[in-house]
């Protein structure tokens, strides 16, 4: 019979300092390598999030590289594993996007005649037994014999093809379709082993400005024959073709004895010049040594967190979620420094690489933290070029894609972003360039010539506390608005000021503190003491939508139930107003289904929590899959009951698996996998924005993490949990370099200087963590 949870008498305190007695003064095991002696790379499987939308791919990529070469199967986001036909290995895709994005020149090998131009029609059929995936890698045997592998560096992508014994073996250029608009393409044949592209496209869900991509091809071996199509039409002999789409370009080879073909593409965001120094620099190389060197660099990125214990198949989820952590933001300088601006001007980078791609909505919740811990100096490097965008385009971004600002999303995250970068030690030397970036952001609304919406209803929110919910507005840029989302875009500004205003203070900037500070406060002005939730006001300052806040409106991918979390600035104060700590608790057991999680933890999460990849409106309960929720279990730290944080954490991670379908909704360029990883190590950021580090008991017996000691004196921290698992995973104590632990936190100063936490674990909860001065603090 399972204990009482809620049991946290003298006889659990007794067995609690047993345990520690004996737990804590134990020597640490040291760290295990995977099962069998093998590398960590073994242990990832890429197909993993792509089916059931959570929109991942396949292919090989580098860390944080330009280039993704993956198949695309049809799906509007590139790879579908529950498809048979490749219509082109695509050098362009991000990690678990929601729309159309991507796909830029689909490469594929045929045999024959051609006579088709539309990749849908020309698609190769292939079999999944005939797929192999690992990091940096990719291979498939396609139905008409030939064999494709794919590899990568970072500006370039490797492909080599095997192909039968023939005269008519043919690679496919396809230059005018993508998985987005494309606007404008040229094609060019510059000598008999290399083709020049220029792409300009444009879209992410709706319309944006557009961009272009330039790439060069260089094949190991000529041509004996090529040629260009345009709008359907295939000439032979031809060298350029250029038009608004439908243009590509078609090499043969005799592959009657040589039967390999390969094939390196650079890319630049900058110009043609770019793509030819990018190729000069990277290119060169044969295939196997670029997928060696592919493998070796993801090797040493994994090994930057070493996992000991834990079944095989929790590990393969571990590491998989940790390679696509690390597989945004993307380098967008070019090896010369050079990169295009958001002003569309060319720019050279000194002193940092310069990065784009920024899901910023998703990110700053989980990801960015990650990254911030574990790959400090490429997280500083992002966070610099985000200060470049808005240097160059006069304001920051909101969701950017290469070279353009979609405005994506809503709410204000690029502030959250930054402030954390300030706070774990990254902005040093751009702290003031930093602070006056985001004080322009805070206190303004972009101009009508900017692409940028920023704080779209600031001036309202400003005045009057609250961003207004105008249904029906008309759009004036391209993107979402903060108007259709007035309740959760309040309560974003509002996390936003809170973490600005705690800059303020430490920059020197007190008058400016005090007002982000109080501006934080403002999630008080959308509470309906009527309900008891959060509620969106429209214009006129009157709650709007419909009462139930299970069928609220205005609260962007979520409902009042789920957002009524979203206050990790000030959780006492919203607690004082749903009616204190117990009626807090019985809200969060109600919203988690905690008795139902209980009795059967990975059902609860499968049929209760989960109703589709995208069901994120008309809710009561928590959604593990989606972004507004990806905190929440953590409010338990702050409620006094810290045990059940354990409970809600451990039952979502039942949702990842190594399977196709083992993501929970979109990864949103590594959000969801960073909150797995974070989770299974046991310790999350509970309040973004700033270096707050929530503790839940890990899923590992050890977790040895490896940290740059230009950031991290200690050089590396350890997370010890012997003997946690399914049954034994409450913490009954803790020590911090040896030192009692009485906290449900951590701050980034405890992560840089010291060097380990102990946990003790049980099979019932223990009255740790349960006292006032134990939760995690009010930002101020």
């Amino acid at each position: 019979m399972r204990p009482n949870r809620r049991t946290r008498g003298a006889g659990i305190a007794l067995a609690a300092l047993a345990l520690l007695a004996g737990v804590l003064a134990a020597p640490a095991a040291q760290a295990s390598p995977p099962s069998g002696g093998g590398q960590l790379t073994d242990l990832v499987n890429p197909f993993i999030g792509t089916e059931n939308e959570g929109n991942t791919y396949p292919g090989a990529a580098v860390p944080f590289g330009m280039v993704q070469l993956s198949p695309d199967t049809g799906h509007n986001t590139g790879y579908d594993h529950a498809q048979d036909h490749i219509r082109g290995f695509s050098a362009v895709h991000l990690s678990g996007v929601g729309c159309g994005l991507g796909g830029d020149l689909p490469t594929l090998p045929t045999t024959g005649d051609i006579t088709e131009t539309d990749y849908a029609r020309y698609a190769a059929k292939f079999s999944h037994a005939t797929e192999k995936a690992s990091p940096g890698y990719y291979k498939v045997g396609l139905d008409s014999g030939i064999t494709a592998e794919l590899t990568a560096t970072t500006r370039t992508g490797v492909q080599r093809y095997t192909f039968p014994a023939t005269d008519k073996a043919n690679v496919l250029l396809n230059a005018g379709q993508s998985l987005h608009s494309t606007i404008s393409t040229t094609v060019e044949i510059l000598d008999a082993r290399t083709v020049r592209t220029a792409i300009t496209g444009s879209g992410f869900c709706q319309d944006t400005k557009p961009y272009t991509l330039y790439t060069v091809t260089r094949f190991d071996r000529p041509f004996t024959a090529s040629g260009t199509w345009k709008d359907g039409k295939v000439s032979a002999g031809t060298t350029r073709s250029s038009g608004s789409a439908g243009n590509g370009a078609w090499l043969r080879f005799d592959t009657t004895e040589d039967r390999t073909v390969e094939a390196t593409t650079a890319l630049s965001y900058v110009d043609a010049a770019g793509a030819a120094g990018n190729l000069r620099a990277e290119g060169g190389q044969s295939f196997d040594r670029a997928a060696r060197a592919a493998r070796g660099a993801w090797e040493r990125r994994l090994a930057t967190v070493r996992a000991q214990g834990g079944a095989d198949t929790l590990r393969r989820t571990f590491y998989s979620s940790l390679y696509r952590s690390f597989l945004a933001p993307n380098i967008a300088s070019d090896t010369d420094g050079r990169y295009t601006g958001w002003d569309q001007k060319i720019h050279r980078a000194k002193g940092f690489d310069y990065y784009q791609n920024w899901s910023l909505w998703d990110t700053y919740r989980t990801q960015t933290q990650l990254l911030s811990l574990l790959a400090p100096r490429e997280a500083r490097d992002m966070a610099i070029s985000v200060l470049k965008i808005d240097e160059e385009s006069g304001w920051l971004p909101k969701w950017g894609y290469g070279t353009v600002e979609t405005n994506i999303m809503t709410g204000d995250p690029v502030t959250p972003f930054l402030t954390n970068a300030y706070a774990q030690g990254l902005l040093k030397g751009y702290e003031e360039q930093a602070y006056r970036a985001l004080k322009k952001n805070a206190d303004g609304v972009p101009p009508a010539d900017s692409p940028a919406v920023g704080r779209e209803a600031n001036s309202p929110y400003i005045r009057d506390g609250y961003a207004p919910y105008i249904k029906g507005r008309p759009h004036k840029k391209p993107g979402d608005s903060d108007f259709d989302h007035g309740g959760s875009a309040t309560l974003e500004y509002a996390l936003a000021d809170a973490m600005l205003g705690r800059m303020a203070r430490e920059l020197g900037h007190p008058e400016d503190a005090a007002r982000y500070t109080a501006r934080a406060q403002n999630y008080r002005k959308i509470f309906d003491p009527s309900t008891g939730f959060f509620r969106a006001r429209d214009a006129r300052g009157a709650f709007t939508g419909p009462a139930d806040p299970a069928k609220s409106e205005g609260f962007h991918e979520g409902t009042s139930w789920q957002y009524q979390w979203l206050v990790p600035q000030d959780l006492p104060g919203m607690v004082s107003l749903i009616g204190g700590q117990d009626a807090a608790n019985q809200r969060l057991d109600s919203f988690f289904a905690y008795d139902k999680l209980l009795a059967d933890p990975a059902r609860t999460a499968r049929q209760v929590w989960v109703n589709g990849p995208y069901s994120y409106y008309n809710a009561d309960k928590y959604n593990p899959q989606n972004e507004p929720d990806l905190i929440a279990p953590y409010t338990y730290l702050s409620t006094g009951q810290p045990w059940k944080t354990t409970d809600v954490v451990h039952a979502a991670l039942t949702l990842f698996t190594d399977a196709p379908t083992g993501m929970t909704g979109n990864d949103d360029l590594g959000t969801m996998s960073a909150w797995m990883v974070l989770s299974s190590i046991g310790i999350f950021p509970v309040q973004p924005g700033t270096d707050t580090w929530g503790l839940s008991t890990p899923v590992f017996d050890r977790v040895d993490l490896s940290l740059d000691r230009r950031y991290y004196p200690s050089g590396g921290f350890t997370v010890t949990a012997p003997g946690t698992s399914d049954a034994a995973r409450y913490i009954q104590g803790a020590r911090l370099d040896g030192r009692v632990q009485s906290r449900t936190y951590l701050t980034g100063a405890d992560l840089r200087a010291g060097r380990s936490l102990a946990l003790a674990v049980g099979s019932a909860p223990s009255a740790w963590g349960t006292s006032p001065s134990a939760a995690p603090p009010v930002v101020r």
